[in-house]
């Protein structure tokens, strides 16, 4: 069942692999758009998983984030994630991330419950077309 209002965190100190320069995003080694992205998309993904049956999943269908603060190799930060919408499949959540210091992005998130084997049956066919 999912409960709007579910929350879910993930926290993760930040790495050189994380960085706008190992990604390819930018030229410094502070925390990638990319990285942070990928973080709260994480969250949203893991704030229903545990409300779906085993052959359900989720995937991302629209995201829209502001990145406005720095953070450097080494810190933490927590990216959290709130259901605050359902619309029979499709689901709407608020995202925040912060540092040890403060508040580094924020957006929204939309996802879609599938059915995860005719889901990947459906991208693998690609392959036959």
């Amino acid at each position: 069942m999912l409960n709007i209002g579910t929350v879910f965190e993930v926290k993760e100190k930040v790495t050189e692999n994380m960085t706008a320069k190992a990604v390819g995003s930018g030229d410094l080694r502070v925390l990638a758009t990319p990285a942070m992205t990928a973080l709260m998309e994480k969250a949203a993904l893991m704030c229903v998983k545990s409300g779906l049956d085993d052959k359900e999943g989720t995937v991302g269908i629209s995201l829209n984030i502001r990145h406005i603060a720095p953070t450097p190799v080494g810190m933490e930060i927590i990216c959290r994630a709130t259901l605050v919408q359902t619309d029979s499949r499709k689901l709407t959540f608020s995202l925040e991330a912060f540092d040890e210091k403060e508040k580094i992005g924020e957006g929204t998130h939309e996802r879609f419950i599938i059915n995860n084997e005719k889901f990947q049956n459906k991208c693998d066919g690609k392959i036959n077309e």
